[in-house]
């Protein structure tokens, strides 16, 4: 019962300040990101907090998963520092044995990155597909920054707005410029708004004129009007078939087994079953000597934990191209880990039994 409760109350407190200076980290780098995007006029500026929530909330398994990693190895790392390891040792307390309380303290966050990755996930995703729609089914005049150059969202026209107007939604001293090979326009007017028709967005512009030019030919256009509409969006498909794989629910996933579908489930499942493999490889690779300080043991698990990351986005994308199938690759890649931590964990009890032995013969 020492041992448990000591062990739990230190790996409480290491993970707790862990996941404090991940969750800074991690939240400082999205708000620098959004905001970018948001002085770029990609995101509205207003959306910006709830933006940065749904990404936190997004990649929460993930944060949660490495905080618990790093807190156990770090946490191990300086019992055997301070001796504690060799004192457990000696009273007959193996290395294995710690692996019953650290997953005993996991299993609640275990449970709670599966539910994160399986339902919150696609979830976070989805509001954050909405809400971009939602900003890009606006008045493009009003999302667009003043005085700076921005291309529309088919990346065939480039728009310049010298001020947006108050309220309206329209923008003043519009400059648009449209290449449609062999002809370049340019299209300048003293204002313009953004119409919707049905699926079809329109630009109304006021007061100005259109400068057409045959690239072909070298023949050059130019008209007044008084007012100009053109089509600048065409019709979209529907919101569901637009909705990329990890904005879709699980079940969808389950039900519309598809390789991307079935690449975007090998990365929820693994997320899921990957926190288990990183708390036994965690327990593995803790070490500490306490005549020689160093954080070497830290940086290779900060290594494994990198190199087991990748192989999951790589896993995806094997599914997702069709190259391989789900149930083979969960299997060789999680499977595998699993095998690895396990030997790992063998091979340092052996270690400790042997040590012990060489000691108490000594000592004899």
């Amino acid at each position: 019962m020492l041992f448990d409760s000591t062990l739990r109350r230190d790996l409480s407190k290491s993970f707790g300040a862990t996941l404090i200076v991940i969750l800074t980290i991690v939240i400082t780098m999205f708000l620098i990101r959004t905001l970018g995007e948001a002085a770029g006029g990609s995101v509205a500026a207003q959306d910006v907090a709830l933006l940065l929530g749904y990404i936190s909330l997004e990649n929460l398994p993930t944060i949660l998963s490495l905080s618990l990693f790093i807190a156990i190895v770090s946490t191990l790392t300086r019992m055997y520092r301070d001796s504690e390891m060799v004192i457990w040792f000696a009273s007959g307390v193996g290395l294995l044995r710690f692996v019953v309380p650290v997953l005993r303290l996991a299993a609640p966050l275990l449970v709670l990155v599966a539910l994160l990755a399986l339902f919150v996930w696609p979830w976070g995703n989805r509001q954050i597909v909405e809400l971009r729609e939602r900003y890009e089914r606006r008045s493009d005049a009003a999302r667009i920054a003043p005085g700076q150059f921005q291309q529309s969202s088919d990346g065939k026209r480039v728009f310049f707005v010298d001020r947006n107007a108050e309220g309206d939604g329209s923008a003043r001293n519009v400059f648009v410029l449209e290449r449609r090979d062999p002809v370049e326009s340019t299209t300048s007017a003293r204002s313009g708004r953004f119409e919707m028709d049905g699926d079809d967005r329109f630009v109304v512009l006021d007061s100005g004129q259109r400068s057409e030019l045959d690239l072909s030919s070298g023949e050059r256009r130019v008209a007044q009007f008084d007012s100009y509409r053109a089509l600048a969006g065409e019709a979209t498909s529907s919101r569901a078939e637009r909705l990329p794989p990890k904005a879709r629910s699980t079940w969808q996933l389950l039900t519309q087994p598809t390789p991307r579908h079935l690449g975007e489930l090998a990365w929820r499942i693994g997320l899921a079953i990957g926190g288990i493999n990183l708390v036994l490889l965690g327990v593995g690779l803790a070490a500490g000597n306490p005549r020689r300080a160093g954080s070497w043991n830290l940086l290779v698990a900060l290594l494994a934990f990198v190199v087991y990351f990748n192989l999951l986005n790589l896993s995806q994308a094997w599914v997702a191209s069709g190259q391989y199938a789900i149930g083979p690759v969960l299997l060789g890649l999680h499977g595998g880990m699993l095998a690895m931590a396990m030997a790992l964990l063998l091979w340092r009890e052996r270690g400790v039994s042997l040590a012990l032995r060489r000691r108490r013969a000594a000592v004899v």
